[in-house]
């Protein structure tokens, strides 16, 4: 069973470390807020991690052979088991402290896969993961679709997105007929003491949830949308603007669930339509006045629900 938060302050992070734990000169996509979110994640934990990454579009872009932009110790593992090769690695530091072949020293564990990796083929280890309590932070940086193979559906991609396995045409006006998985929502169903989203256009907020997840005993998972120019079909200097307004849309909120208590980390006074988010990317531009009001309803009715569920938990705290 998981145990819970460490009794410690996790004061407001200021400012980032300025050390780099993934090289510059890696082959990402120009505007790739994914290998940001990846940047801004390895520097709020520090230097004294191990890494098991799935195969995907951080694994192939970062490890030409025989080059490496990693400056930690990184495992590439294939892409169903980043979180199985995790907890292997964690139950095996543990094990080696415990006989004294290494320093009894805090040593932070992390998965990382995208959202195939993670909400699909990877999901069965995930879940064993939460389940046993593993003291693993579990990253998955999304952008929505298979990217690294030719932009195909996953089951984090949105409903009314396109895709090369999710085209729109006349018998699937939408493109995507499915919505978007609540990963984030799964993972706190497992009792975890630590389940929350980010975005790397909030980088502070980011930061302070990575720091959270370190704190922790027994599993965290971090969901983190990580905007994708390429699949996206949007300029390269637009990434972070489409974070924002993801979340400004209420399309992708930023919550936290610690310790079974749900809590909201932007509330804007009034969401902006989600025709403000769609506009300008290819994906989307199919999308017809009856498409976006059916998607605007279901928006701010899940915003609505998610708004209910951190108010009552904010009263049963006062």
């Amino acid at each position: 069973m998981a145990e819970a938060t460490k009794k410690k302050e996790i004061k407001p992070l200021k400012n980032f470390s300025t050390e780099e734990y993934i090289n510059s000169g890696h082959r990402a996509c120009q505007g790739c807020a994914e290998v940001l979110a990846v940047r801004h994640v390895l520097k709020a934990i520090g230097p004294d991690m191990v890494l098991a990454m799935a195969t995907g579009c951080m694994e192939i872009i970062s490890s030409p052979y025989p080059l490496t932009s990693w400056n930690i110790p990184w495992i590439h593992v294939a892409f169903e088991n980043a979180a199985a090769v995790a907890s292997g690695v964690e139950s095996g530091l543990k094990a080696l402290k415990r006989k004294g072949r290494i320093p009894d020293k805090d040593i932070t564990v992390v998965a990382m896969a995208g959202d195939g990796g993670t909400s699909d083929i990877g999901f069965q280890a995930l879940s064993g993961m939460m389940e046993r309590g593993h003291r693993v932070i579990y990253v998955c940086v999304d952008n929505e679709a298979y990217m690294n193979t030719g932009i195909q559906r996953s089951s984090s991609t949105p409903f009314g997105a396109t895709t090369t396995t999710s085209p729109a045409g006349k018998v699937h006006p939408a493109g995507q007929m499915t919505w978007k998985k609540d990963m984030t929502a799964i993972a706190a169903a497992h009792g975890i003491p630590y389940a929350a989203t980010a975005c790397p256009s909030y980088f502070a907020d980011l930061g302070n949830k990575v720091r959270k997840a370190k704190a922790v005993n027994g599993a965290a998972y971090l969901h983190i949308l990580s905007v994708c120019p390429t699949g996206w079909r949007i300029p390269p200097q637009k990434a972070i603007e489409y974070g924002k307004l993801a979340v400004d849309t209420g399309i992708f909120p930023l919550y936290e669930v610690e310790n079974g208590s749900w809590k909201l980390n932007r509330k804007p006074k009034e969401l902006k339509p989600v025709s403000e988010y769609f506009k300008g990317q290819g994906r989307y531009r199919h999308l017809d006045e009856r498409l976006t009001e059916y998607i605007q309803g279901q928006i701010t009715e899940r915003w609505e629900r998610l708004v209910k569920q951190c108010g009552a938990d904010d009263k049963k705290e006062k």
